[in-house]
This record gives structure tokens, sequence and C-alpha cells, in this order.
């Protein structure tokens, strides 16, 4: 009977999946292949552009290896890492370090306000080094695509933080899909508790003396200048216009990621806000509800995703739960929840490889700290099929088939994924010539670009249609001009034919 039943999945496995997963299945692209490229065995040399916040994550995780040069505009925001690493020369400006140091440089951290994504990640490609760009991976659609061409044109590794793109979870979330357990997915509620920053500012605030530790044109970079407000720093930047991409940016590269993988989603048809609250010509709303509308892909059918900002408790229970149904999460979950790199060396007996042991835990979140916080019910999705539903947590994790039932007597299907060393060292790998990081661009840039359509639907009522082929809303053309971002002279961009 075992035997019958996996020829059974494995035949719906083919009649669900035509079309929608690479011919070899994933982790099947051929290696990068690029004279100079490093030895498994030989460490690479990092640069960080961005070094306080989330920034000592990023370094963090990737500290095994040589971090060679650091730039940041904001000395003080910076002073733990500039502290970790005094020999390493620093920089408040970017373009300068990468002109100094750039022959020893292989690889680098972008962990800057999410308006610099670009401008940096570019100017780090053209010289041919890999990337690590923190999620969102731009805040526009022509900057998602401007990246994706550029990393096939220079030919470097690239990576997009959404870490649980790497995780076991997203992949166990995916093989259930693709077993047809839980049947054809038609709807996908995905919400998060962000902003935990301000939004929905009616006005600017005041001017400022800027402090002396700050760089303050530095930082405004290709954006609006703007007179200097202690509102936007360290880490409120996220929910200004200019600055940030609000909870979108923040959340959904994190808590739709399980989504985007299992239902192989491409571009949508259309997108709408259906609900907003304090939305402003300055910030980003303090609640929303965005739906995206997906049409068929190859054998999987036309789904909706609905996306939930500033929530307060689960949006959206599948009908007919019991009510002390663990629901979401629970130490039962299939795949484990993610853990930060220090607390990963602590559950090994280990400690943190340099001084640098304590200052993250102090911080608060995104490029301002340690990052999205994992919590059962602020963060997280229900799939819902026409068998039965599942849930994820906020990383994609701790996968759960509804009801607890059904969960606690069901048997996971054969792997058919293979599963990540951890995300910043599938970067690593990537950059010494090992295959494709999971988050590449020519993945995180499609899921970033979907996602961050619904910035643009908040400025407008009703549906927006979509035509990703021709990069366009086809019923409300005056949309089209949010579809690129402004850029400050001399910041500006050229596309890449």
């Amino acid at each position: 009977m075992n035997n019958i039943h996996l020829s059974r999945r494995h035949f719906f496995y083919g009649a669900l999946l035509t079309g929608a997963i690479p011919a070899g299945g994933f982790g099947s692209t051929a290696s990068l292949v690029r004279l100079g490229y490093k030895s498994p065995n030989e460490k690479l040399n990092i640069a960080a552009i961005g070094a306080g916040g989330r920034a000592e994550v990023n370094i963090r995780g990737v500290d095994s290896e040589n971090i060679v040069a650091l730039a940041d505009p904001d000395s003080n925001r910076a002073a733990n890492v500039f502290g970790w690493y005094e020999k390493v020369p620093r920089y408040k400006d970017f373009r300068r370090m990468l002109d100094k140091e750039g022959s020893n440089i292989d690889a680098v951290l972008v962990t800057t306000p999410d308006h610099t994504h670009t401008v940096a990640a570019l100017a780090c490609m053209e010289r041919g080094k890999h990337v690590y760009v923190e999620k969102p991976l731009a805040g526009t659609v022509w900057e998602t695509r401007l990246l994706m061409k550029a990393a096939a044109k220079y030919k470097v590794a690239t990576q997009m933080g959404n870490q649980g793109y790497s995780s076991e979870g997203e992949r166990i979330a995916s093989e259930i899909v693709w077993s047809g357990d839980i049947g054809n997915v038609t709807e996908v509620h995905s919400w998060t508790d962000r902003p935990i920053w301000p939004q929905g500012m009616m006005s600017l605030p005041p001017e400022e003396k800027v402090p002396d530790t700050l760089d303050w044109d530095l930082w405004v970079g290709p954006a609006r200048m703007r007179p200097y407000s202690s509102a936007y720093l360290p880490f409120n930047w996220r929910g200004w216009i200019d600055f940030g991409s609000g909870a979108m940016g923040d959340g959904a590269c994190h808590s739709m990621g399980a989504a985007n993988m299992a239902l192989r989603l491409g571009a949508p048809t259309s997108v709408e806000v259906i609900k907003k609250e304090e939305f402003t010509p300055y910030a980003y709303p303090k609640k929303t509800i965005t739906r995206y509308d997906f049409p068929a892909r190859g054998a999987m059918p036309p789904v909706k995703i609905f996306w939930y900002e500033g929530v307060t408790e689960p949006p959206y229970r599948p009908e007919g739960l019991p009510k002390d149904d663990p629901f979401i999460g629970g130490r039962d979950a299939f795949g484990p929840s993610r853990e930060s790199p220090a607390k990963a060396q602590q559950a090994q007996g280990k400690q943190p490889s340099s001084t640098k042991s304590q200052a993250t835990s102090k911080t608060t979140g995104g490029a301002g700290g340690t990052g999205f916080v994992n919590s059962v019910f602020g963060n997280a999705a229900v799939f819902v099929g026409e068998k039965g539903c599942m849930t994820t947590d906020g990383y994609g994790e701790r996968v759960r088939l509804l009801p607890n039932s059904r969960h606690q007597e069901y048997q996971l299907p054969p792997q058919m994924l293979t599963r990540s060393p951890g995300h910043y060292k599938d970067w690593i790998r990537a950059c010494k010539g090992g295959e494709h990081a999971c988050s590449h661009f020519s993945v995180s840039a499609p899921f970033t670009e979907w996602a961050i359509l619904g910035l643009v639907a908040l400025r407008f009522e009703g549906k927006l249609e979509w035509d990703g082929a021709k990069m366009r809303f086809t019923n409300r053309p005056e949309a089209n001009k949010y579809l690129k971002p402004f850029m400050r002279k001399g910041w500006e961009l050229k596309d890449i034919s």
C-alpha cells in the first residue's frame, strides 16, 4: 500500500507542477562559472554598506569570512560595528569605499534604508562584486527589474535578506501543497503586526540640527532633500514614503515567502487595497488590507492573496475550526523555528565569534535592529485549499495542518526540494562558485515586484489591472508614474539593456 501511495503522490506532483517549477527541480540551476571565484576553503573579503542596526546581524552572519571595509554615513549608529573591527577601513560614502578598497573586496552586504538599496547594490555589481541586499529588494518595480538585469549582466552572486526562503519550513510547506494533500489552494491570508514604528503622519516634522556624527546629505542619497529631523532616525524612516516601504516592505517578503515558493507566484493580474487607515501624502497607513489576484500557473488554479497590516489578532481563521485548536505554530509544528546566529551558537554551546556578542540583542528591528519578530499570531499565513488548510508563521516556518486532529496523524510527503545550509551560508557558497542562493535576484526581484505593487495601489481607489510583461497598469495609466523612483541629481540610474 505504501508504494501505491507514493506513486500516486509522484503522479500528482507531475500533473500539478507542469510549467510551474524548473525542469530539474529547485537547486538544479547550473553553478556560477567565472574566472576569479574563490575556493570553498578560501575566505571571502566582504565589505558592508550600512554598519548599524540590522547591519550588525548581517555582519555577524558572515563573520566566518573576512570583513575588510565598512561604510555608514552615521558614525554614531555604526559605533558598535566600528568597535568590533577597529583596524578595518571605514567610510561615510560607500562610493568612496568602493573606489578606494574595491581591489580588496569580493562581496558586499547592503543593509541601508530602503531608498538606497538600488544605488548601493548597483554600484557594487557594476564593479563585479557579489551582493547581499536587505529586503525589500527595492521600493519600485523599475528598480527590482534593474537589479535583476544587473545581476545577470555582471554575473555576480546575489541574495535578498528574506531568511525564511532558506528555511526548512518553507520547503515543507511547498511539498505539502505540491503533494495535493490540502487540494488546490485558492486563497492565502497573510498578515503582520507591523507597523511598530510611526505611520499615518499628517505633515513633515520640523527641522532640527544635524548631529555632528551624521552626513545627512549622504543619508538622504537619491531621495528628495528635506531638512533633517530625528523623526526619521534611527529607524522610523520606514514609515515615510520617500525613505521606506512601510509594513509591506518589512513584513511581506517574510510572511508571504512560503506562498510565493509553494504557489510559484509570478505576476498578478490585479492588485487592490480594500482597506486603509490614515494614508497621507507623506506616510504609509497605520493599517491596510490588500488583495492580489494571480492567474493559473501550470496546473495550479487562479489564487487570491490577502495581505493585512497592523493586526492585533489573526484577521482570518478557517470556518469551523475548534476554539482550542493551536491554529498557528506549536511545539509539534513541522519545521524548526528560525533562530538568530547568536541563539544558534548558544544552542550549540558556542560563544559568539568576537566581542560583538551582546550589542545586537538591544536593537529593535529591520535596518534599525535585529529583524522581523516571529510572533505566533502577529505574523503568519493561512493557505486555504479545497481539501484542507495549512498555516505557517512569520518566516514561513512552524508548518501546521488544520484542524489539529489532522495535523497529529499527518505524515509528510516525500522530500522534493534540497535543503539550504543557511541563508548567509547559501550566499557565501554562491559567491565562491556554488549554485545560486535560494533568494537570488531572479527569484527575489519578481517576488518583491508583485508585493510592492500594493504600495502603488495605496494611492488609488479600486482595482489596478496589471500587465507584467509590459510593466504597466492598463486601467489607470496615471498609476504608472509610481513604477519608477524619483532620483536626486547626482544619483541618477540608467536602465540596463
